[in-house]
């Protein structure tokens, strides 16, 4: 005879069961999409190698406050990515990895705070959801697998903005699943708890770090969002707090320091960093990043793949409902994208702060879902439905347009990698997505299971992001790194950091990449008759260099750059 405590031991062994296998999940997903194969790929883009220059540069001289780019002061961007990298350089060594390191750790901080305030707001299940959804976005796997300053600046404010929930009364005291509009805001300004006083410093300092990140836009996009918020909510007295003093030490004690101190021993600093590197940058086309109004419309859509059709669920009816808290995260994802599209130079990166309150609203929207009826649970259906038909097409016309799509691109110079094969892989990858998904998920919804079928939809494309993240990297390598020709290049020619090294017609990320490898700076010049030279090139131009007089052997190349041993002299060449 099966009595109630038989009942209830088998229900909390499920419930272990399940909360174990959530946790295991979790726990891969966060650190596979952010931590595994971080030093896969060698360096790309113009950024990484010159961050990563500046970054050993401090690791090595010890002058944390000036960053030097080639011994010459560099003042694009303010010191907190330097300093992480450079103390993972000492901590680890020098390599990729390290260089990537900080990048990773931020994007953990910042999806462990979002999973914070999800469970504080919405509850367990929309923490868990969270905890899932946003690590495997593409936006917060390619950012956090990048040494760059946008990670760091996007986390940091975003646990700006998290305190700032708590400062302004959107968190309840306790775990709730109702949501903060049912929790009553703090008015007692007389009577300030501890919790308050330790959400204004924290807020502070996490501003004054998200400063020393990039710069004042997080003042700007802070400050933006909340004005907003306070406007559709006529809380202006509950934004102000926001101003108290406690907050305002902290941020003057984290940011202002390093901002005296490199403007007293640099006189140039303040016209260079915030007249050239940020008003400028926003105001005029200078900086050649020139992209049309909508640019970030679809760089949002993109970074939230594969969960972007998910957003078709907000459109249910309590998703549609805004309480405070709604409106904080909506003010808090639209403001950065309304911000720089005003902007004259836009690069992906800058909408990074909107990535983690869109997510956390689809993950809102998924809890609404499975926790309705189950004619509330069409609006998630059609997302879903939509992003694997989407997925499945996509396969579909791989192979047909794939070749011609990226040979184009190439031509035209937008992308500028030489094998087609890289649209392939990552097309691939998505038809992977579709294909394990819309078998089982039809299956389990013809026989009536649906939402199991709902569950594992979402499961299946979390899967293959983590298999994708682990194995990419090492496809891609070839394609868009010098990292293998370089060292290929130092087993041809033994010695190679002393050779007369110049490079032709090059790329400035493959001159950047170059450098960093090689530990100091090539150039291009002009070669002289009887000169025996290493020249680092594209693959394009080494016939034309061998047409200038300078015939190539022994040279080893990839997709990127081509390094050959130029002798002899057969004609002019400028």
């Amino acid at each position: 005879m099966t009595t109630s405590a038989d009942i209830a031991s088998t229900e909390n062994a499920k419930n272990l069961a399940a909360r174990i296998g959530w946790a295991v999940l979790i726990c891969a997903t966060l650190y596979v999409c952010y931590f595994s194969h971080l030093g896969a790929i060698g360096f790309v883009g113009p950024d990484e190698p010159r961050y990563a220059w500046i970054a050993r540069d401090m690791a090595e001289t010890g002058d944390w406050v000036t960053p030097r780019l080639y011994g010459k002061p560099w003042f694009e961007k303010p010191p907190l990515y330097y300093w992480g990298a450079a103390i993972c350089f000492k901590l680890f060594g020098v390599s990729e990895a390290a260089a990537r390191l900080p990048s990773a750790i931020c994007a953990l901080l910042a999806t462990l705070a979002m999973a914070w305030l999800a469970w504080r707001v919405y509850g367990a299940e929309a923490a868990r959801w969270l905890l899932l959804l946003l690590p495997t976005t593409v936006g917060m796997i390619g950012f956090s697998h990048a040494a760059a300053t946008d990670m760091p600046f996007s986390a940091m404010l975003t646990m700006a903005m998290v305190c700032a929930a708590v400062v302004l009364g959107l968190v309840p005291n306790e775990s709730c699943g109702q949501g903060a509009q049912h929790a009553a805001p703090l008015r007692d300004e007389n009577n300030t708890t501890r919790r308050q006083w330790l959400a204004l410093i924290l807020f502070g300092f996490f501003l004054g770090l998200a400063v020393l990140a990039k710069g004042p836009a997080a003042i700007i996009l802070c400050g933006g969002a909340v004005f907003f918020w306070a406007l559709f909510t006529k809380r202006w007295r509950d934004a102000l707090r926001l101003l108290h003093p406690a907050a305002i030490a902290a941020f003057c004690l984290t940011a202002l320091p390093w901002y005296i101190l490199c403007a007293r021993r640099n006189p140039d600093f303040f016209r260079i960093f915030i007249i050239e590197h940020n008003f400028k940058r926003y105001l005029t086309p200078e900086f050649q990043h020139i992209q049309p109004f909508w640019f970030y419309i679809p760089v949002v859509l993109l970074a939230l793949f594969p969960w972007t059709a998910l957003l078709v669920g907000l459109l249910d009816r309590r998703s549609l409902t805004l309480g405070s808290d709604a409106r904080y995260l909506v003010c808090w994802a639209a403001f950065p994208i309304f911000f720089f599209s005003l902007s004259q130079s836009k690069l992906p990166g800058y909408i990074l702060p909107a990535l983690s309150p869109v997510t956390l609203l689809v993950a809102r929207a998924l809890t609404y879902a499975l926790q309705a009826s189950e004619k509330s649970l069409r609006w998630m259906w059609a997302g879903l439905g939509v992003s694997l038909s989407a997925m499945a097409l996509l396969g579909v016309v791989s192979g047909l347009v794939g070749r011609i799509v990226l040979d184009y691109m190439i031509n035209r110079r937008v992308l500028h990698i030489g094998d087609p094969t890289v649209l392939s892989v990552l097309l691939a990858l998505f038809v992977g997505i579709g294909a394990l998904s819309v078998l089982p998920v039809l299956v389990l919804w013809l026989v009536g299971r649906r939402r199991i079928a709902l569950h594992l939809a979402l499961m299946v494309p979390i899967i293959v992001m983590i298999i994708g993240t682990t194995y990419l990297g090492r496809v891609l390598d070839e394609k868009l790194s010098v990292r293998p020709v370089y060292r290929k290049a130092e087993l041809i020619w033994p010695g190679l950091q002393r050779r007369n090294i110049v490079s032709y017609k090059l790329r400035r990320n493959a001159v950047y990449a170059f450098n960093f490898y090689l530990g100091r700076e090539i150039k291009e010049r002009s070669l002289s008759e009887n000169e025996n030279v290493l020249v680092v090139t594209t693959p394009d131009q080494v016939l034309s260099l061998e047409n200038s007089g300078f015939p190539c052997s022994r040279d080893v190349n990839s997709f990127v750059v081509v390094v050959c041993e130029a002798q002899g002299y057969r004609g002019a060449y400028k």
